[in-house]
Parts: structure tokens; C-alpha cells; sequence
């Protein structure tokens, strides 16, 4: 755990520690005082415990002084630095150790202290990791409810999350007024939103419609719940959020949210007349309480609506979920789609600086700015299952891509990775629309795929239809189909390789004798 930080990492202090371990490496030590103290890391400074120490052994630091020199090193204080540096020199020449190696291991302690880790936080973050890492492993469905629940006040996290249950295969349902808890459960070996999770719905709310379902039963529907929970219980707001979010599809035949929505004015009504004539007893006079709790709302005379289309739904559904749940509108990729797309949003954060990637995602919002020059630009918002992220479209790019560059548009999005600022963004240098968009893929058998004249045939194929540099819009991904006896093995070509003209490419690679398929990105 100490070792798997950004410092060492680049430092290339893992493979050097395994190498060591292994026995591939020889290990070495500074000096033969300090072997005791660096054997159990084959002699490679890990712990901050272990500079402590040196300095102890060595130089003759008090364990209170010896904590003050690694902090000051930790934290590149020149002055401190200079100060201690003469301390540690002179009480290590006083234990015969030679000036120059007093400073030369002073400087290796420098190096080191800038990532060395806390041992006993190494040890406690080891052990909660084997933990989570074997509850993952063997209880995979309780562990992601748990994390989740946990998260529920972020809505990034979640949705991370949630592509994380997708990706094992962990299906995460829409909340139920009837069986959701106050956190995510477990329901048929798939995860249950929880109804703290969603928006405008309090404590207190949450509270009633647990309690009052506990007592009396499932709630049958919109009118027994408005019924069961007057307003000053659960009001107009939590209702709508509950409808919006899914919670109540199980009172429609059809999940018709927006018969739902449209009946809502007038179930409140009647079930806050029917409250009032409970509170002052205006019931019947021969009514027993039994025949007037069991009096029934009467649908009959109102009007029928038709449903939200998917994108409306969806939309509503994101707003007091923080994301889409139900469905998503990248959800229905197809096999080969997801090879033109190998990086998550969620992963531009682990790429490095100036990386080129493409990636599939949709816009839910987008911000023009016009320059000092008064040239127009956008700040684009860009989302996939994954989560979100901010992109940039420059003047020059943002002129030949306008047209793509719309609200809730779904897009092939090629890009560099930016991390000049404080936040990773993504500069867009071209992209695609994917509703229209279909992929070229060839078809090869094994032994072709890996024939260099079959490869310089097809490489001199594409690069006859490679888009001009000042073309944006227009590129076609290319992939390969390679059979191999009963499976079929999708390669991605690089970006090289894209075209601009399809049906040209098709003909050119027919008549060199390679079967060729244009393929939808959407299922």
C-alpha cells in the first residue's frame, strides 16, 4: 500500500521492490548501520517510520527530534533542511560514519521522505483493503448495495458506482414505494434504490411511508397512498419526485408516469376531503369506519394521457436521481461500438497529460463564449454510463463542429487529454453523431490477419480515403472482424486509419477481395 502512490510509482519503486523479493535484483544497502533497519524492504526506504530511525541509529535523534526531520523533509523546509542536515552529519561522524556517505545517505533520505508512507496507516489501509477486495469478491451484490448506500449524497460517485454494477453484471432497479428501504437493498439478486437517494424526498417523508407500510400493508395504489399519507405527511413535491423517479410505476398498467402526474391534482383532492371528513367526523351516519376506510377513488371520469417519450422520462428521471436509471441513452451500444470507445469518463482522470482518446458520450449541456477576438467557442458538459466530465471546443474546431454540438445529441467524440488546470478536461478535435453513423468492418481469418502483405494491402486501401487534415465531421472508424476457428475477435485500427469516404473505401476493399459490413453503433 506504501509503495502504490503516485511517488513511488513513478519512481518505478514497485517492479524495483519485486524484482527484489524475487530475487532478480541484488539488494543493496547505504550502509551496513542502517541493513537492520531496511532489510524487511530489501533495503529500499518505504515507511516514514524507517527515516525516523536511520536518523536515531544513526545520527543520535531523539524519537521527538527525529519525527521534527521527517516532517521538515517531507515538506522541503530550506531552512530546517540545512539545520538538520549539519545535526545528522555530525552525529553520524561521531559513530565513524564517513562525512561524504552521512551526506550522500542525507540526500537519499530527502528523496525518499517526499513519498514515504506512514507504516501503521499502510498496515491499516492493507487490512481494510483485503477486506473490501474479499466482500467484492464473494458477496458482490451486498457489497455495492452497502457502497452505494454510503454515497447516496453524491451523485458522481453513484453514477460510477452504478456503471460499476453494470460492468458486473449487477443489475441496479428503480425504487419501489412498496419494497425500497430508507437505503439500497438487495431484491432478487439485484440492488434496490434506496429512497434516501432521492431528491425533495425528506427524512421525515421516507420515515411515513415506511412506518405506515410496515403497520398496514403495500400501498395499492396512488389513491391509497395519498389516502394513507395525507399531505401534511408527504406533500405534492415528494409525490411528484416519487413519480418521476419511477417509485411509483407499479400503480400504472403502462408505467404511464404522465397519467400518473396528470391524476395527481386530483387524488390530493380527494383524499384531503376525505381526510377532513375524518377529522370531523362527517362520515355517513350508517357507515361503519371499516366501509368508509374502504371508500375508493374513481378514475372514470378522468382524462387519459399519453406517456413521456423515453427522453422525457429519462430526463425526469435524471433530474431527482442525479442520473439516469431505468435506461440510459448509451445503454444500447452494440459489441463492436464499445471497441471505438475503450476509455471511460470516469478513466480520463488516470490518463496521462495530452493523450489521445475517442470515446462515445452525450451532451446534457453546453455553454458558448465568444473570445476576446470575438470568435465563438463551447464549453461543453459531456456524460457517459460512467459519469462526467467538461470538455473544450476551440474557435477554429467549434466552427466546423457546431452543427453536432447540440443539447442531448449522442456522439463519437475524438480528443487530447488536458490537465493544465486543477480539473482534467478533454479538448475536442473532431467528432461524429452516432445516430447516423455506421462502422466499417473487415472480415479476415487469422492466418490474413497476421500476413504483413495482406496488412500493407489494407493499410494502402484506407490511407486512399483518409480524411484531409481541415475536414471535421466526417470520420468513420474502422475495425476488424478476425474469425479464429468458432470466435470472432474485434481489433480496433488507430485513428490513422479512420475515413472519410465509406462507400469508396467498400468498393476499393471489395475489389481486392475483402468482405466488408457497415455496422450501426446503436443496437
Amino acid at each position: 500500500m506504501a509503495l502504490y502512490r503516485p511517488g513511488p510509482l513513478d519512481a518505478g519503486l514497485i517492479p524495483k521492490f519485486i524484482n527484489r523479493k524475487n530475487g532478480n535484483e541484488k539488494v543493496d544497502f547505504p550502509h551496513p548501520f542502517i541493513e537492520s533497519i531496511l532489510t524487511e524492504t530489501y533495503g529500499i526506504m518505504v515507511y516514514q517510520e524507517q527515516i525516523m530511525k536511520i536518523a536515531q541509529d544513526l545520527a543520535g535523534y531523539s524519537l521527538g527530534d527525529a519525527d521534527l526531520l521527517r516532517r521538515a523533509m517531507g515538506k522541503k523546509k530550506v531552512s530546517e533542511m540545512v539545520k538538520h542536515r549539519n545535526i545528522f552529519v555530525e552525529g553520524s561522524m561521531k559513530k565513524g560514519v564517513n562525512e561524504k556517505i552521512a551526506n550522500d545517505l542525507f540526500d537519499q533520505m530527502v528523496l525518499f521522505a517526499e513519498y514515504c508512507f506512514n507504516k501503521s496507516h499502510s498496515t491499516a489501509y492493507g487490512a481494510v483493503t483485503y477486506q473490501t477486495a474479499f466482500l467484492k469478491a464473494h458477496f458482490p451484490v451486498a457489497y455495492m448495495a452497502a457502497l452505494l448506500s454510503v454515497n447516496s449524497g453524491s451523485s458522481d460517485k453513484m453514477q460510477r458506482y452504478i456503471s460499476n454494477c453494470y460492468s458486473m453484471g449487477i443489475e441496479v432497479i428503480s425504487p419501489s414505494i412498496n419494497f425500497s428501504g430508507v437505503d439500497f437493498t438487495i431484491k432478487n439478486n439485484q440492488i434496490l434504490f434506496g429512497l434516501s437517494a432521492i431528491k425533495n424526498l425528506g427524512d421525515s417523508a421516507i420515515r411515513n411511508i415506511i412506518e405506515n407500510r410496515n403497520s398496514f400493508g403495500n400501498f395499492k395504489s396512488l389513491s391509497d397512498l395519498c389516502d394513507r399519507l395525507p399531505s401534511n405527511l408527504l406533500n405534492k413535491r415528494s409525490l411528484e419526485s416519487l413519480i418521476h423517479c419511477g417509485a411509483l410505476d407499479e400503480f400504472s398498467n403502462e408505467n404511464n408516469r404522465a397519467q400518473l402526474l396528470s391524476d395527481l391534482e386530483n387524488v390530493i383532492e380527494w383524499a384531503s376531503s376525505r381526510n377532513r371528513d375524518r377529522l370531523s367526523g362527517q362520515g355517513n351516519l350508517f357507515d361503519s369506519e371499516e366501509e368508509l376506510s374502504n371508500v375508493a377513488f374513481s378514475d372514470s371520469q378522468l382524462a387519459k394521457v399519453d406517456d413521456y417519450s423515453l427522453i422525457e422520462k429519462l430526463k425526469l428521471e435524471k433530474q431527482l436521481l442525479g442520473f439516469y436509471l431505468s435506461d440510459h441513452p448509451l445503454k444500447h451500444l452494440t459489441k463492436p461500438a464499445k471497441l471505438i470507445s475503450p476509455v471511460s469518463i470516469s478513466q480520463l482522470e488516470e490518463t496521462k497529460d495530452r493523450t489521445k482518446v475517442s470515446l462515445v458520450a452525450m451532451i446534457p449541456d453546453l455553454r458558448q463564449v465568444t473570445t476576446r477576438k470575438g470568435d465563438r467557442m463551447a464549453i461543453v458538459q459531456l456524460e457517459d454510463l460512467s459519469g462526467g466530465c467538461e470538455a473544450i471546443v476551440f474557435p477554429k474546431t467549434y466552427v466546423r463542429l457546431s452543427e453536432f454540438l447540440l443539447t442531448d445529441t449522442r456522439l463519437l467524440v475524438w480528443g487530447t487529454i488536458d490537465k493544465k488546470s486543477d480539473n482534467t478536461q478533454l479538448i475536442i478535435d473532431d467528432c461524429r453523431e452516432i445516430d447516423n453513423l455506421k462502422l466499417l468492418i473487415i472480415n479476415l481469418e487469422s492466418s490474413q490477419a497476421s500476413d504483413v502483405r495482406v496488412q500493407n494491402t489494407l493499410r494502402n486501401c484506407l490511407m486512399k480515403f483518409k480524411p484531409n487534415k481541415g475536414s471535421f465531421g466526417i470520420k468513420v472508424p474502422v475495425l476488424a472482424a478476425v474469425k479464429n476457428k468458432n470466435s470472432v475477435t474485434y481489433v480496433k485500427f488507430g485513428e490513422q486509419f479512420c475515413i472519410g469516404d465509406i462507400q469508396g473505401a467498400c468498393k476499393l476493399l471489395e475489389d481486392n477481395s475483402f468482405q466488408v459490413n457497415l455496422k450501426s453503433l446503436v443496437s
